[in-house]
């Protein structure tokens, strides 16, 4: 077939993603080969797809297109999440715009209306990661909420809890007043935030003497109910037993002592608000103490605040600093910055609310969990990732897994008209369970909560194979543990860790053995790509533009494991310049003419030299796949084809204008190319598959497609042979060099003239040398040749006889500016050679690396220096 000039990415991607699903290559169903799995993280059902999303999936493609080349039976499972909080918030949302309050409808209303949004909009995200080309097998699509997805959910709920795991009290909690419901401490963004401390004015009863308490909450003075002074402060040991008047709504409320308060904090008197504080609750706990909650769920003061209710709390907060001034009750106010709670979710900020709740005890099932990791059976990529993970499992709380939702896995407790309760899967069961403890079974009505998300998705590896249900069958038996997770670091103890958990828990197996913990994509000032600041381009329009491989190289060139991206479009740009050097690269091979003549000695000395290079290359990307390091893998990939086939080995066989190639050459040439194809594939699907096609290959079946060919496999190199080709690549730029400095036209061959005493036989190079360098000739030589001038390939010595080609005094200038400069650099280099806590602090292998560049510099420099001499 003839080939375009250039490429078009968007023919080629629409063309071979149908053609792949169509023939049922992402198809995957238990055999006798390999496994390979890999689940998706689920994106939130509510998403589009943003540059995170870009970097995770492109990143999941290229390993399962990988071991998909590798004849493993590779299964990726795409899906996505319910996301409780976000997906309820849009549907509010939704029916806020038609005019319906949430509060008139009927659950069953209101669920309705849900799954209609979710048919509606919940697989958006899925159709664009078509686009990106993942290889997903679309008929394993799952979603959080399927029905055998929520039966796993409930009968894990069950089995927790009668394991003793599960408990239902009153704690405090970290309250959503825009969601309205709980949320963990993981769930919670910690954010600096310009504040005002209030210094407060508390009059101690039956005397004119205040206490000032600074505060930046002066909202919650209605709910205080005690002050706390630290026994061993002496500037309040007056105080002991009194009590105080709260300003404005008069209540006396007693001074406490307690060691918890820091004397040296503010004005060392903390008042203390059980029920707004975590830290006041647990004080209030110990001195048994009133709570007073005057916030309603939203935010609102309650009557319990006595004043301005109904108020928003901020609205309430400025207003009773003002109502506090103009009692004569404030200080002064300062400027101040502190940490505050916002909800993941909807951004708002959190109140520590006491609220009933179901949680999970965590100390004893986080333990394997963290086993795991520390022993090696789970690897975090990169491993820095585990002293934090350690220290979180270590430390790990009860998790409130209970939300104040509609959408999501409704908890399975059933109350009576008593508020006693039982957890069972049905209304049925749960009326049988109350009968067998003689209990009331009148009233029976179940918990309105639900379940927290990421209880549904810990079962993810699970539950997807049914595994939770159906342990035995035959799925979950062949996929299950997992491969390899790929993630974002902020969801490691949200989601990993609890994964984890579960997966002990069912089967005391890790759900995967690799984690690839990704970096957050920012921009190139550093900031976190959002939508709210603008900076994030539109994953769509930059596939439309820059070509879906030109996108996955660029943004795979620029993000290692573990650390953010900064991103810019010019590495999109990179990755099309990339795609466009290697079907150029096609072009110029399928425009030669081929003969029956032999090859010629540099096209025999490059296949052989290549060869070598392609299996050295393989070896290093092998090594970088099985450590996850995928950017370097890229890189890798990208110089062997950039700088090693297209600069090097395509330059050397070529033919002269107009003549043709040996077919032998060219035989060996189209080979070298379709391994080569097969190399990129993973990390450009659609460019791979497009030229895999072609004629040159010879005829190609239905299913003979890049997606399915054989993965480059490990074979012996001669390390021989790539360093003599290495010394070569430097005599022929070296020659160049002295071209470009010197002004000279490349069509003007120069003689090249090599020192006999080389460490190399450079005879058998000649024909390579001759043919990219434009050497006139090629002499051995046993010293040096007067007037020409020199220098140094490794430490072998070269000569070429310029003549009249130069501007003498030019070059006795360019010479001396050269030996100013590299005088300086061994200058440095031999301080730092001389300073003995260098020499002996730094490993041996920089210090040798030190004492090469003395050596080289001093060799470079004595070149110069005849070089000089002899003008």
């Amino acid at each position: 077939m003839s080939i375009a000039k250039t490429y078009n990415p968007k023919e080629a991607e629409d063309k071979w993603y149908s053609y792949w699903m169509e023939n049922g290559f992402f198809r995957s169903t238990p055999d006798e080969r390999e496994p390979y799995t890999i689940v998706m993280p689920p994106p939130n059902v509510t998403g589009v797809l943003h540059m995170g999303h870009m970097l995770n999936n492109t990143i999941q493609d290229v390993l399962i297109r990988r071991a998909r080349m590798q004849g493993k039976n590779a299964c990726w499972v795409p899906g996505t999440d319910h996301a409780s909080i976000a997906t309820e918030a849009k549907v509010v949302a939704m029916l806020k715009e038609q005019g319906i309050d949430k509060k008139s409808l009927s659950r069953e209303d209101f669920l309705a209306h849900a799954w209609e949004w979710k048919e509606k909009y919940g697989g958006i995200i899925l159709k664009q990661l078509e686009k990106l080309g993942a290889s997903c097998d679309w008929e394993r699509t799952k979603f959080t909420m399927d029905a055998d997805l929520s039966e796993s959910v409930i009968d894990t709920f069950i089995k927790f809890y009668e394991a003793g795991y599960i408990y239902r009290g009153v704690r405090m909690v970290n309250w959503d007043p825009q969601g309205k419901t709980a949320l963990s401490d993981e769930e919670v963004i910690r954010k600096e935030v310009n504040q005002k401390l209030y210094y407060i004015r508390y009059q101690i009863k039956d005397s004119n003497e205040y206490l000032v308490i600074a505060t930046t909450r002066p909202e919650t003075i209605m709910a205080d109910a005690a002050i706390c002074i630290n026994p061993h402060d002496e500037r309040y040991q007056h105080l002991k037993g009194k009590t105080v008047i709260v300003p404005l709504v008069n209540r006396e409320i007693p001074i406490i002592e307690d060691e918890y308060v820091e004397m040296e904090f503010g004005t060392g008197c903390l008042k203390v608000t059980p029920a707004h504080d975590l830290n006041d609750y647990e004080l209030g706990q110990k001195h048994n103490l009133e709570v007073i909650d005057i916030l309603n769920d939203d935010g609102t003061l309650n009557e319990k605040a006595l004043i301005l209710i109904g108020e928003d709390r901020f609205i309430a907060r400025k207003k009773i600093g003002k109502l506090l001034d103009e009692a004569g009750n404030i200080e002064k106010v300062e400027d101040y910055k502190s940490q505050v709670g916002f909800s993941e979710r909807t951004d708002a900020a959190i109140e520590p609310k006491l609220s009933m709740q179901w949680f999970c005890k965590m100390e004893k099932i986080a333990k394997p969990a963290l086993d795991y990791v520390l022993s090696g059976e789970v690897n975090l990529f990169p491993d820095k990732f585990t002293s934090s993970y350690k220290h979180w499992m270590e430390n790990v709380k009860d998790w409130c897994i209970s939300r104040q939702l509609w959408w999501g896995q409704r908890i399975p407790a059933f109350f009576n008209e008593k508020n006693e309760w039982v957890v069972a899967k049905t209304e049925a069961e749960a009326l049988a369970k109350f009968e067998e403890q003689g209990k009331s079974t009148a009233g029976i009505r179940q918990e309105e909560g639900v379940l927290d998300t990421w209880f549904s998705s810990g079962l993810w590896p699970m539950s997807v194979f049914d595994g939770v249900r159906n342990p035995e069958n035959e799925d979950f038996k062949y996929y299950y543990p997992t491969n390899d997770l790929v993630t974002a670091p902020e969801i490691l103890f949200f989601w990993v860790a609890r994964m984890m958990i579960m997966g002990h828990e069912y089967t005391e197996k890790a759900p995967f053995k690799n984690v690839y913990l990704t970096g957050i994509v920012r921009d190139k000032l550093g900031r976190k790509m959002s939508k709210s600041l603008g900076n994030s381009p539109d994953p769509i329009q930059l596939m439309e533009e820059y070509g879906t491989d030109g996108v996955r190289v660029g943004m795979l060139l620029a993000s290692p494991a573990g650390n953010d991206l900064m991103f810019d479009v010019s590495y999109c740009e990179q990755g099309r310049n990339f795609a466009n050097k290697i079907w150029n690269a096609f072009r110029l091979v399928k425009g030669w003419e081929v003969s029956d003549e032999a090859a010629s000695s540099a096209q025999e000395s490059a296949a052989i030299w290549f060869e070598n290079r392609f299996n050295q290359a393989v070896v290093e990307i092998e090594e970088h796949f099985n450590n996850l390091r995928l950017s370097d893998a890229l890189m890798a990939t990208y110089k062997l084809v950039w700088d090693d086939f297209c600069a090097w080995y395509l330059e050397l066989v070529k033919p002269a204008y107009q003549q043709p190639i040996a077919r032998a050459a060219y035989e060996q040439t189209t080979a070298f190319f379709e391994r080569i194809l097969a190399l990129i594939h993973p990390f450009m699907p659609f460019l791979s598959e497009e030229l895999w096609h072609d004629e040159i290959f010879g005829e190609r079946t239905e299913k003979d497609c890049a997606i399915v060919a054989e993965y480059p496999k490990i074979n012996p190199f001669d390390e021989v042979i790539i360093k003599e080709f290495a010394l070569i690549k430097q005599v022929i730029s070296e020659v160049r060099n002295i071209r470009n400095a010197k002004g000279i036209s490349p069509k003007v061959a120069l003689p090249l003239a090599i020192n006999e005493a080389a460490s190399i036989d450079y005879k058998k190079f000649v024909d390579c040398i001759t043919k990219i360098a434009n050497v006139s000739e090629i002499t051995f030589v046993t010293e040096k040749i007067a007037g020409a001038t020199s220098f140094l390939a490794g430490k072998d010595e070269f000569y070429v006889a310029l003549e009249n080609n130069i501007d003498v005094e030019a070059e006795k200038e360019r010479i001396t500016k050269e030996i100013d400069y590299l005088q300086g650099f061994l200058k440095a280099v031999s301080a730092k050679l001389t300073n003995e806590r260098f020499v002996q602090n730094a490993k041996p292998e920089i210090v040798q690396n030190e004492v090469n560049k003395k050596e080289d510099a001093e060799a470079k420099i004595k070149t110069l220096q005849e070089n000089l001499a002899s003008l």
